[in-house]
């Protein structure tokens, strides 16, 4: 959950600019296949809460602060955690059909 906490630390500076992902290339830099099982459902079983937790903290001032992704798109706090709450639902999608 290194990821998550790194961009918890970017929403409390002002206008961040978040670096563009590469999914393919992290999966194959962290070495994805030979990952523990278990240790994987772990972290993603504590995933949310931490996610929760991340965003309770936000005050409730801070959720228009905005920044940018490194390809120049804007966003606030608040469509950053609703892009959060998607991404996974939509993937689940893709997953199961």
């Amino acid at each position: 959950m290194p990821r998550v906490r790194a961009r918890h630390r970017e929403l409390r500076r002002d206008d961040p600019e978040f670096p563009n992902w590469d999914q393919d290339r992290t999966a194959v830099e962290d070495d994805d296949a030979a990952q523990d099982p278990e240790q994987v459902a772990a972290e993603l079983a504590d995933a949310p809460a931490l996610l929760a937790e991340g965003f309770a903290a936000v005050p409730d001032s801070a959720w228009t602060r905005t920044g940018s992704r490194s390809d120049g798109a804007q966003f606030t706090v608040d469509t950053f955690a609703r892009y959060f709450i998607h991404d996974p639902v939509h993937h689940l999608h893709d997953v199961r059909g």
